[in-house]
């Protein structure tokens, strides 16, 4: 049986600078604005964090791999029993915009389509969340996955 590593990208530019929305990705206050709702600490390189999201029951546990303040960040989430690895590039843009960069690998295995579409979903509505809070003060994630739960 033939395996390979999987990948997801996800982008988007943030009218924000690049210091405003590394901020708003590595501090567990802001990014409960708009992803989760609440976490046991900063990221930070090395640190073993816990994120706790308003839809789903279960922690998330989440170990902090490398660090570049406002430009990169990386994290590892174990995800029924399989690390992945998630990298966030932050690229000033020419406006005084950010353009972040999401790649999200997992470890070989054979490919799992449901996965990538899953996980590309989950950071696409991450970046969409994230730029409707920072630049307008929205958040978008209050009830849009009440559907994946309602009784049938």
């Amino acid at each position: 049986m033939r395996t390979e590593e999987m990948v997801i990208h996800a982008a988007l530019q943030v009218q924000k600078p690049v210091h405003e929305v590394f901020e708003a990705i590595v501090d567990p206050a802001r990014m409960a604005n708009y992803f989760i709702s609440d976490g046991s600490g900063r990221m930070e390189e090395g640190r073993e964090l816990i994120w706790h999201f308003p839809e789903f029951p279960d922690d998330v546990p989440v170990r902090v791999g490398r660090i570049e303040k406002d430009r990169y960040i990386s994290c590892y989430w174990d995800v029924d029993g399989r690390e992945h690895m998630n990298e966030m590039q932050l690229e000033p843009y020419g406006d005084g915009s950010t353009v972040i960069r999401i790649t999200e690998r997992s470890i070989s295995g054979t490919p799992d389509l449901n996965w990538l579409k899953g996980n590309t979903e989950g950071w696409a509505n991450f970046l969409a969340c994230l730029k409707a809070w920072l630049e307008y003060g929205v958040h978008l994630r209050q009830g849009a996955f009440d559907f994946r739960f309602a009784a049938s």
